[in-house]
């Protein structure tokens, strides 16, 4: 769970490094929403010139040019807008200026508005007033704002002047170089490219504008009142130079859609809470009446109707547009060997709640992991063979992957922490467990690779480290890593591959071929199965925010199918993540071996619902023992149950 703003941690060492491995690669380009409008053709038609530059339109591309260096031009669309988001790629052939204006506002003297300016040395954001002939009066550089908030608070003038143009960033990143080791993900390079064709993306919602060049971060900040408040979108040009923008391409961010409801004919959807407690969910067994039943956050709801529900904890709705749920992944477990079920809620806090054998009270709770629990996504299973569980996470003080064990004598004391890792390869986000070596034993992988569990198990010795990037940074995701990575026989060549979600608060899922050399050295070959926007994707099928993930055999064909949803707000209801309103989906998709696809194994989407989506976690379960498996979600949307009504 996040609870500061603008965590960003800058990698010093960008380095590219292949170990045979695929690279944490961005191409630069990527589109984060579906557009409204973009641009085609060789006419100005709805586009109004100002100032001295020249403008034409060609195939496709509108092209600003100054004869001199006094030269300005404005090259005004004829819609106004307020809350706005822009993609375009721009070139500069020359040294001078080019730019995006947004809320071009109509003043007695001329016009005002907020300024993304792009020089090939410099990127920043001003508030820019500009007289009737299009030339430049003042410009104010914005001052910072951005990170997990949708509207940036009023200057402190107590405060030192935080101006700088370049807003608020965010996202976590990947510390090696100088701060940890040389990881398989580095922070791409992303500044503007002189005489190159280079994306900018733009965000402008309340008062908060968010920039990103090569999808990276750019210019952005505080768009005050005081430098416009509705108007057009202009494109800009300034000094003996010519600019060119192509693809250019808007969306009105001030209309949203709710679609109508969806649901799979395999499933039939039971939706036990429309209120937001938790972000996971588990189930078990829990009044020894011999039926299954749910937990989710702080209630228990009891099969088989699942209506009648009681506080394992006091139940605290959260406001999904300003806070995050306290239960990231939450498991079912008897730790002490009572016959009854406890309930263990990982992330953030790690908190044991032991079953009070039928009592009508709240359970008694125990915290039992040292620190936090820093990771978003933990696993919860028999890492060791001693036939029970462990808990498996990440800490982010000290950047290590580790597991803790509990003492079945008594859990309720802190349990026993094991370490996997080295300092610095924590991620907030993606782990996985599976036997990737074929040796018997579970193994851990995180976005920066996999761990080879040892013979012997040492509380302070680390696990063999391979180097793999199972993530990504770049489409507008702030960091890197998704969420449950799945470990499984993808194409039926006899190894395990990964299946995972790229970037949890951004695009991307594909699965990892495991290969191996007549040496029996293994790498890794990934299969995009889905992007952004910009891309053609399995089924048609575009969503971000994947940030609850399973799997699990869905379908009944003997192989392991991945489950994943969108988090809605994943940031709360800002513009750090790409696509925040896009529709709460939640998806199955179906592995198809095949031996025409590449790998040897194709994913089919099917659409499960559309207003629920996902967590933190998603919950794979036989819940009335008819054979087939339930899909259970724990959402800002609520909690639901989708009942698997056959197998094909």
């Amino acid at each position: 769970m996040k609870r500061m703003l603008n965590i960003v941690i800058t990698m010093v060492c960008a380095i590219q490094l292949s170990w045979g491995q695929m690279a944490g690669e961005t191409n630069g380009r990527g589109l984060s929403f579906v557009p409204d409008y973009q641009f085609k053709g060789s006419s100005l038609t709805g586009w109004n010139a100002l100032g001295t530059a020249e403008w034409q339109a060609v195939d496709g591309e509108l092209v600003g040019k100054g004869h001199d260096t006094s030269a300005v031009g404005w090259l005004m669309l004829d819609r106004s807008f307020q809350d706005v988001t822009i993609n375009t790629l721009v070139k500069i052939n020359g040294d001078g200026e080019a730019g995006v204006l947004f809320r071009a506002e109509q003043t007695e003297s001329g016009m005002k508005g907020v300024l993304v300016s792009l020089k090939t040395d410099e990127a920043a954001a001003y508030g820019v007033e500009i007289d009737a002939q299009g030339r430049e009066k003042s410009r104010t550089l914005l001052r910072r704002a951005g990170g997990m908030m949708r509207v940036a608070p009023p200057p402190d003038p107590n405060e030192r002047n935080t101006a700088n143009g370049q807003g608020g960033g965010g996202g976590q990143r990947n510390a090696g170089g100088q701060l940890g080791p040389v990881l398989p993900i580095p922070r791409p390079e992303t500044a503007f490219q002189a005489n190159e064709w280079n994306q900018l993306e733009c965000v402008l919602d309340m008062n908060i504008l968010r920039g990103f060049i090569n999808d990276g971060n750019g210019p952005g900040g505080a768009a005050d009142a005081e430098f416009g408040n509705f108007g057009p979108i202009a494109l800009y040009v300034k000094g003996d130079v010519e600019v060119r923008y192509k693809d250019f391409k808007y969306k009105d961010l001030a209309l949203r859609s709710t679609p109508k409801e969806q649901t799979s004919s395999r499933f039939a959807v039971q939706q036990l809470s429309d209120m937001y407690y938790s972000f996971s969910s588990a189930a078990a067994d829990f009044n020894r009446d011999g039926i299954m039943d749910v937990v989710a956050g702080p209630h228990i709801y009891y099969g088989p109707d699942y209506t009648t529900y009681r506080e394992v904890f006091q139940g605290v709705t959260y406001n999904p547009s300003q806070q995050f749920s306290e239960v990231n992944c939450q498991y079912a477990y008897d730790f002490n060997g009572d016959g009854w079920t406890d309930v263990f809620s990982a992330a953030p806090f790690g908190r044991l709640y032991l079953n009070p054998k039928g009592e009508s009270r709240r359970w008694d709770m125990h915290a039992v992991i040292p620190g936090n629990i820093n990771s978003e996504v933990t696993v919860f299973t028999d890492l060791d063979g001693d036939g029970r569980p462990e808990i498996i996470y990440g800490t982010s003080g000290d950047r290590l992957l580790k597991y803790a064990k509990f003492d079945p004598a008594d859990p309720t004391k802190p349990w026993k922490a094991y370490l996997v890792s080295d300092t610095g390869y924590y991620t907030a986000h993606g782990f996985g467990v599976g036997d990737i070596n074929g040796d018997g034993r579970p193994d851990i992988t995180n976005p920066n690779g996999w761990w080879e569990q040892p013979a012997q198990l040492e509380a302070n010795s680390t696990w063999t480290y391979h180097p793999v990037a199972f993530g990504r940074y770049g489409h507008r995701g702030g960091g890197m890593g998704g969420s449950i990575m799945a470990v499984y026989d993808v194409n039926g060549d006899g190894y395990n591959d990964v299946v995972t979600s790229l970037n949890a608060h951004g695009f991307g899922l594909a699965w990892y071929e495991q290969q191996r050399d007549e040496a029996g050295e293994i790498t890794f070959q990934r299969h995009l199965i889905m992007d952004d926007y910009s891309t053609d994707n399995a089924g048609g099928v575009t969503f971000s925010q994947l940030h609850g993930t399973t799997f699990a055999d869905i379908d009944g064909d003997g192989i392991s199918d991945f489950i994943a949803g969108k988090r809605y707000w994943s940031h709360l209801d800002t513009h750090l993540d790409p696509d925040p309103n896009g529709a709460a989906v939640l998806y199955c998709f179906r592995t198809v071996r095949d031996t025409r696809a590449p790998g040897g194994a194709r994913f089919e989407p099917e659409l499960v619902h559309n207003r629920s989506g996902a967590g933190s976690d998603l919950l794979a379960v036989d819940l009335n023992g008819d054979g087939k498996l339930e899909i259970v979600s724990s959402t800002n949307r609520g909690t639901f149950i989708f009942w698997n009504k056959s197998v094909d």
